[in-house]
């Protein structure tokens, strides 16, 4: 009896550490010291140049990962972006913040260690890293025979960054009259998969069927990446604009994530007509028969960002983000009143 006897393929994590280097290079900062091995070796320099610069550098962090759609990523076999999503729900919560990702890590869990299958994961994460500009610089791949299929496997991520104190996007002086900034997002993202997975018949052949409306596969709408919006957020700073509060609209979708940012006494008022609401969102409603609350209460409905500026600052603000390659709108407006959201 030997440990690949009991399910556990040491082998197979050898090949799938090679396989992967390749991605993983492509992520390095300066300021990482080790190449690809146990935790220790990756280590930043305690003497970082730009945190030393800094007046009160605070460090942030996140950590999360990509619920039940990785279960559409068995069933279409495709593992590429999967990883992107792991990192861009990590690293946009510290966007949200104000922060800058330095660094990221991985953890797969898998009944089965097949090297091709996970180095392919990783390649997404590289590629949400590259996105974000966070180094990955370690992780974990688990094998789990006895209590995972062998064809499945579990995501998730940790990623760390850092921003000045005095930088840092809190809420706290969102006032009536600010104006309300939508970043669009590129679909489902990773929140609400439970629910798609009631309303849509999860095999090959329904997720493999073409709908006009969505101008692709079902499949492949709902596994759209999530949208990272690092660049974006880093874009409106540099264009001067201080952004007073920021909402990652996850899953809790705008009710419960936009009054986060909100301080006591102020009330965000958004238009829904202030933009199109994604076909994917309408087609999952429709299937699912789910009432328009129930939906703006799970998913961003094409709303990936809100972001709270001054009302002088907004024609800045949608130029800034769409120079860095993202779509944006005016979504609404702050009132005075209890905290919260009204939808009009």
């Amino acid at each position: 009896m030997d440990y690949k006897n009991a399910g556990v393929d040491i082998e197979a994590g050898y090949k799938s550490v090679e396989l992967m280097k390749k991605h993983i290079k492509t992520t390095m900062r300066p300021e990482v010291l080790g190449g690809i091995g146990y935790c220790e070796i990756y280590s930043y320099k305690t003497d970082l140049a730009k945190i030393k610069e800094m007046k009160e550098p605070v460090l942030l962090s996140g950590t999360d990962g990509c619920g039940t759609k990785v279960q559409l990523a068995y069933i279409m076999d495709k593992h590429d972006t999967i990883g992107i999503d792991a990192v861009a729900m990590c690293v946009n919560d510290i966007a949200c913040s104000g922060g800058e990702p330095l660094f990221f890590l991985d953890y797969i869990a898998c009944g089965k260690n097949y090297p091709e299958k996970i180095a392919t994961i990783v390649s997404g994460v590289a590629e949400g890293c590259n996105q974000s500009g966070a180094a990955l610089v370690g992780g974990e791949t688990a094998e789990h025979p006895g209590l995972m299929p062998e064809n499945e496997y579990d995501l998730a991520g940790f990623a760390v960054g850092v921003v000045e104190k005095d930088e840092l996007i809190t809420g706290e002086n969102i006032k009536a009259g600010d104006t309300l900034i939508g970043i669009a997002s590129s679909g489902v993202h990773s929140n609400g998969f439970s629910l798609v997975r009631k309303v849509f018949e999860m095999t090959k052949e329904s997720l493999d069927t073409y709908y006009d409306e969505l101008g692709t596969t079902l499949g492949e709408a709902l596994l759209a990446p999530t949208r990272i919006y690092v660049k974006a957020l880093k874009a409106v700073k540099d264009a001067g604009v201080m952004i007073k509060g920021c909402s990652h609209i996850t899953g809790g979708g705008f009710y419960e994530n936009i009054p986060r940012m909100l301080p006591d006494g102020a009330r965000a008022q958004v238009k829904k007509d202030s933009y199109e609401v994604p076909a994917i969102f309408k087609l999952l409603a429709k299937k699912g028969d789910i009432d328009e609350h129930m939906m703006y209460n799970t998913y961003n409905m094409g709303v990936g960002m809100c972001l709270a500026i001054d009302p002088a600052d907004a024609d800045k603000t949608i130029a800034a983000i769409e120079s860095a390659g993202d779509k944006a709108f005016v979504l609404g407006t702050v009132v005075a009143g209890e905290k919260g959201v009204d939808l009009c």
